[in-house]
This record gives structure tokens, sequence and C-alpha cells, in this order.
């Protein structure tokens, strides 16, 4: 039975570890860090583009309030330049800027995705103004990646 590409590409990986390539052996060990935050996931699906899903919900701390997201897919950042999040639709304009500049994503071998939580400074009056709104434009900047979500709608099963 012919191999297919993406179990040639395992078996490489596989025969690279084997000779002790670090990248090689870090892609095979199975991450029960990366899956944890994949599984433990409290929030509901934000938006989603071609290859990521962005989850987000709103969190209060000291009085201080953060829209907390997971970018769960194929966005992979290492910065220190921090990140920005536009959302933009009706009569709302917010451009917001994550609290920490330093970011780095996790590799996830099992389910071969990137997880990368980014936390966004926001003011209360911005959380009660996005909650009604219907948004238009969701982008995601970090470094050279610009992404665009489109907003997630959930598909109601009635039963």
């Amino acid at each position: 039975m012919p191999e297919t590409k993406i179990d040639m590409a395992f078996t490489l990986t596989k025969l690279l570890a084997a000779f002790g390539n670090i990248k090689a052996m870090e892609k095979l060990h199975v991450d029960d860090h990366t899956e944890a935050i994949i599984n433990d996931i409290e929030n509901e699906p934000f938006a989603v583009s071609e290859s990521n899903i962005l989850y987000a919900g709103f969190n209060e701390l000291g009085g201080y309030y953060f829209l907390q997201t997971v970018v769960v897919g194929s966005f992979k950042v290492k910065t220190f330049n921090g990140a920005k999040l536009r959302l933009k639709g009706d009569g709302v304009d917010l451009n917001l800027n994550s609290d920490m500049s330093e970011l780095e994503s996790d590799y996830s071998n099992v389910s071969n995705r990137y997880i990368t939580k980014i936390d966004f400074e926001i003011e209360k009056s911005d959380i009660e103004t996005l909650k009604d709104k219907k948004l238009t434009e969701i982008r995601l900047t970090s470094k050279k990646q610009d992404i665009n979500f489109s907003k997630y709608i959930a598909d109601k099963v009635s039963s």
C-alpha cells in the first residue's frame, strides 16, 4: 500500500529524531501541556478564519478588564512586540493592544496545531458596546502576520 505524504513526513520526522534532531524530537513528543490548554478552553468560539479559531471571553482582575483570547490553528508567533486586535462593526471601531509584549505559540503535535494565548486590554464601557454589535471586521495582527476572522455564528439545532 503506498504511503501518503503525511505518513512519509512522519517517518522522516521519526528518522531525524533518531539521529538527534531536536526539532524532530519536539514534534514527536506528546505534549500534554498544550493538549490540556486545548481541552480547557472555557470560552466559546468567537471568530473563525480559513485555518484558525479565535476563542474569546471577557474577564476582570483588580479593576482592569481584559478580552482573553486563545487562537488555535496555523497561527504561529514568537515576538516581543505584542499583538493588536481590531474589532469593527455597527457603531464600533476598537483597536486593542495585547497586555503583554512577549508572545509565543505552543505547538501540539497531537492535533498538529498551534495554541496562542493573548489577552487584550479593554475598557468596561467597550465590553458593553461590543456585546450587542454586529462585527464586520475582526483582524489579528502580530509580527508579519495579519489574519482576518469572520464572526462565529453557532448553528442552532432544535430538538
